[in-house]
């Protein structure tokens, strides 16, 4: 087995880190997982600390040495990679940890993309613990938002609809809010008798905020289905903002008159219902009529192996064999 061809491929997201080595045929030789180590949550260091860890144990999971250099390819698609400058400085320092002869880092929007097409050329949008999109048009150009948070203009994600549950809840409970079934739905949630109760966890850390809110996001779908009005104007919402993101990208790269996928991801898109994907469809035909609307629940590290193949030249047999692939269960750290 020459580790020359071979790629790591390095998804790396904020609430969890998937790590494969594939070889140039698509053969899928270990796989492993670990936290989420997003640089601008745990910072630059402390996440190649960790990215480096697990790539050494599937090194070893995969009969190798465990000892850099792991591949001749490394293609690390990672939250917190917003800006261009910031692909720049992770480039470098992934580079210099010598992992491997050649390196990619893009963000992991990316990498949904090219888990959703033969050939990375669409719009992808991911919902997960947040938000974002990016567009890539035929001819290289591509589309993409900063997805900083609120100072970027975002809204959505996770953590977006399980804060909204929360707040809308509380309301519903003082008497500022209108009536939910939301109310009822987070009290059982948590297994309170109140939401001062809930709120008293929260303040004094016996509950955790963060934690909270993603748990609290299905809560919120489950409400909205079963036809709460409150709830569903925010499901409304988010199927509105994701309509946007995919919008504006199609427009701006001028795709809006051709056949093109918006690919959708991510753990909110993926547990959806069918009536949003049905609105989000809606809403990007009203922008690009032919466009053509793919969920994808493969794990975003395989479009991260499938970016590094092409970098290493692998033909079409090598994409259907990955994609083919019982993914082995990633072994937890």
């Amino acid at each position: 087995m020459k580790t020359e061809q071979i790629v790591l491929a390095i998804d790396g997201g904020n609430s969890k880190t998937d790590v494969m080595l594939v070889n140039a045929e698509g053969t899928v030789l270990s796989r492993v997982r670990g936290p989420g180590a997003s640089p601008q949550t745990v910072g630059l260091q402390r996440s190649l600390d960790c990215f480096g860890e697990l790539a050494s144990r599937a090194s070893r999971a995969a009969g190798l040495s465990g000892e850099a250099p792991f591949a001749t390819h490394t293609a690390a698609y990672l939250a917190g990679a917003d800006l261009p400058r910031e692909e720049q400085i992770l480039s470098e320092a992934v580079s210099a940890r010598g992992w491997s002869a050649t390196t990619v880092v893009a963000n992991d929007t990316f990498a949904l993309l090219r888990a959703g097409t033969s050939d990375g050329i669409g719009v992808a949008v991911v919902c997960g613990a947040g938000i974002n999109a990016v567009g890539v048009a035929p001819d290289g150009r591509t589309h993409r938002f900063p997805a900083l948070g609120r100072i970027s203009g975002d809204w959505g994600g996770g953590a977006q609809m399980g804060g909204e549950a929360l707040w809308l809840a509380v309301r519903a409970d003082d008497g500022r809010g209108e009536p939910t079934e939301l109310l009822p739905a987070v009290l059982a949630h948590f297994g309170a008798t109140s939401m001062a109760e809930v709120i008293e966890g929260l303040h004094f850390g016996d509950l955790d905020l963060g934690v909270a809110q993603h748990a609290l996001s299905p809560v919120l779908f489950e409400v909205a289905a079963a036809g709460d009005p409150v709830a569903a104007r925010v499901v409304a919402r988010l199927s509105e903002e994701i309509g946007l993101l995919a919008g504006v990208s199609l427009r701006r790269l001028g795709l809006t008159g051709q056949p093109v996928p918006v690919v959708l991801g991510g753990g909110v898109l993926t547990g959806a219902s069918g009536q949003l994907l049905a609105d989000v469809e809606r809403r990007c035909k009203e922008v690009a009529p032919r466009a053509e609307l793919r969920l994808v629940d493969l794990p975003p590290v395989v479009g991260a192996a499938l970016w590094g193949l092409d970098s290493l030249g692998a033909g079409q047999a090598a994409e259907a064999a990955l994609r083919g692939a019982a993914l082995p269960a990633p072994a937890a750290a």
